[in-house]
């Protein structure tokens, strides 16, 4: 039989079975089309998941990322009661300007601008610009920065400073006696400048806008969109993958365990374009063959436990692995003088860390995995794609990585030259008074708000602990080493084969049952915040049997009304009210991170508001922290415990849904 009666008789036997099929198989998933429509107005064009608006449905994206287009001319954002005029958006952060204050900064719309953090933080590059409304006459003559904004009864007299990133601008005493003052954040790259008049130059500022980064392209997405699926959501779940058949919970089927919905779907594709099937069969059988040759788990074993003793092969050397560069093993080792154990930084659960300068000056931390088997490979690659896709200030920076056929696997990241929160607080840079109070809290805020970031983005860290929280010459905190990092699924309880984390920091109901979630984050941070305020280490076998344990000796403390006997006396628990309140305040907090029962712990969401409102809050220094015993009764009682020295009144659900991604 020749070629040409072979193709007839295909097509024949494919239109005969298209035939008795139902038509739903020639109908594509409505979500699927829908979420196929790009995002488009004005200047910003080609958006797509996390975002949805216009065409484009809320199924299409994450609920909190909703655009408006505004006369086909701009995309409109709101967080809360602000609208914000949509500059630019890039994979992991927009620029964003306050739309009422577009056109001129005399808006009546006087509130100070906020984000909603589970899903959004403010870039590193902006300052705080705060605007002073209704100030006396005199500001006029004796402050430069003033603008007017013209009235019913003539103009007002207003002013604005901008807080520099070191040293606040001196404020006039003027400004002190002005109604009302808002806080708008502007671009670092926004000077006013002096030449200009004030009003104008003023204005440039404002409509430059300011960068907020985001995260809410979990990796799961990646393989939704290699699988010809689109991203998005439903009621339910914070993340599905729409498909042309339906929804998915992380993919498109495409393998051989759905064999048979892979016929009936091509068969009822076949029955719709009946006149392109033989070029569509040919594609789809050369695809399916490539995609299981590319996928066969002998090959990817004998890709992953291979290596090229030289560091890198010679297809791999000078391209990126994720994006990210790849060393070769020789520079790596000649920048650590041969992995030289006097440059060792630390040493973890998954590697040794040395210090290291490469070629080009910069000075790296490189992570030396201590295995190279299969399951290492697998770990350095999940830390890999995770560090690649996360951008924020308080989460280290990686550089690159050797391949995975060099020697060793190898990670580099950015070094951080001030040690971690374990060493200022009982380590070799602990000393009394070195760290206070104020910068303790900072350190607990933005550990946070790097937690939080994680889990909006689908990401438990696993290893939370005052060792891989690293600081800068400014105190900065960076947290490190997402070698414990693991995707976890928003719809399941994740039940991992084995416990793992540090001791003293490990969530007592994972060592149990082994189910981790985000809660077990919270209750390792709950030891951080112990740490902070105890300066005491996680773990010591010197204290008495019932307190090695920190959050043991901790939760015993706070109820025994002994939290005096916790605290460093360096930080001026017993001399200063305000620094007692907000010491009590936040081991209030840190005793509901520490619960038992994991649903009773806050989310990370809500841990970082708490911290931010004990930041913010004006004490009153004369108030005396006073709970009756029948108070204690009540408090024991109450679904979320409270410590008996608690002078805070926490409005904290005990919902067990999960911050940022729902």
């Amino acid at each position: 039989m020749n070629s040409h009666n072979l193709s007839l008789s295909f097509i024949i036997t494919l239109f005969f079975f298209s035939t008795i099929l139902p038509p739903s198989y020639c109908t594509v998933y409505e979500p699927f089309v829908r979420c196929s429509r790009p995002f488009g107005c004005g200047s910003i064009k080609n958006i797509s998941y996390p975002f949805w608006g216009g065409d484009r449905f809320v199924y299409c994206g994450r609920k909190s990322f909703k655009l408006e287009c505004h006369n086909d001319e701009y995309t409109v954002f709101r967080f809360k009661k602000l609208e914000f005029r949509v500059l630019n958006i890039t994979t992991f952060s927009m620029t964003i300007a306050r739309l009422d204050l577009w056109d001129t900064p005399c808006s009546r719309n006087l509130l100070n601008t906020t984000l909603n953090y589970t899903e959004f933080n403010y870039a590193s590059n902006f300052h705080n610009l705060t605007l002073y409304y209704g100030c006396p006459p005199s500001v006029h003559r004796s402050f430069r920065n003033w603008f007017s904004c013209s009235s019913e009864t003539g103009n007002s007299h207003n002013g604005f400073l901008v807080d520099k990133e070191d040293v606040l601008s001196t404020k006039p005493r003027e400004l002190e006696n002005c109604n009302t003052t808002i806080k708008v954040p502007i671009s670092r790259t926004a000077l006013i400048n002096k030449s200009e008049v004030v009003n104008q130059a003023l204005q440039k500022a404002l409509n430059q806008g300011f960068d907020v980064q985001y995260n809410a392209l979990p990796i799961i997405c990646r393989g939704c969109m290699e699988s010809g699926g689109k991203c998005g959501s439903n009621s339910t779940y914070p993340f599905v993958c729409h498909c042309h058949d339906g929804e998915r919970p992380y993919f498109c089927l495409r393998d051989d365990k759905q064999g048979s919905k892979w016929w009936k779907y091509a068969l009822g594709a076949v029955s719709c374009l009946i006149t392109v099937v033989l070029i569509l069969g040919i594609i789809f059988l050369i695809n399916r063959r490539r995609m299981k040759k590319k996928y066969d788990p002998s090959i990817l074993l004998s890709r992953s436990i291979s290596y090229d003793p030289s560091g890198t092969t010679d297809q791999e050397r000078g391209s990126s692995y994720f994006g990210v560069h790849l060393f070769t093993y020789n520079e790596l080792e000649e920048a650590t003088n041969n992995f030289d154990s006097a440059k060792e930084l630390g040493d973890g659960g998954f590697g040794t860390v040395y210090y290291g300068i490469l070629r080009d000056g910069r000075q790296v931390a490189v992570k030396r995995l201590y295995e190279h088997n299969c399951r290492r490979v697998e770990q350095f690659m999940n830390e890999v794609e995770i560090l690649t896709r996360l951008r924020h200030p308080n989460l280290v920076s990686l550089y690159g990585c050797t391949s995975r056929t060099s020697r060793e696997l190898l990670l580099v990241y950015e070094y951080i030259p001030n040690g971690t929160v374990a060493d200022h607080l009982h380590g070799d840079l602990a000393k009394p008074g070195a760290l206070p109070f104020p910068t303790r809290m900072k350190i607990a805020v933005e550990t946070a708000t790097a937690l939080a970031y994680l889990h909006a983005s689908d990401i438990i860290h696993r290893d939370v602990k005052t060792n891989n929280i690293l600081l800068d010459n400014n105190f900065l905190v960076k947290v490190a080493d997402f070698g414990l990092s693991r995707l976890f699924p928003t719809d399941v309880t994740h039940v991992s084969t084995a416990p793992q984390g540090t001791p003293g920091y490990v969530d007592p109901e994972y060592h149990e049952c082994y189910q981790l979630t985000e809660k077990s984050d919270v209750f390792s941070f709950g030891v951080v915040l112990i740490e902070l305020i105890s300066s005491m280490p996680a773990v010591d076998i010197s204290r008495h049997r019932h307190e090695i344990n920190l959050s043991n000796m901790a939760m015993n403390k706070i109820q025994n009304h002994t939290l005096h006997e916790l605290v460093d006396p360096s930080l001026g628990f017993e001399s200063d009210c305000t620094v007692k309140n907000m010491i009590t305040d936040v081991a209030e907090l840190a005793f509901q991170c520490l619960q038992y029962v994991k649903e009773m712990r806050p989310s990370m969401a809500q841990v970082l508001e708490a911290l931010n409102d004990i930041q913010h809050r004006d004490y009153i220094k004369d108030e005396e922290i006073s709970i009756s015993a029948d108070d204690v009764v009540l408090l024991k009682s109450d679904p979320v415990p409270l410590s008996p020295d608690s002078a805070l009144n926490w409005n904290i659900s005990t919902s067990t849904t999960s911050n940022g991604s729902r």
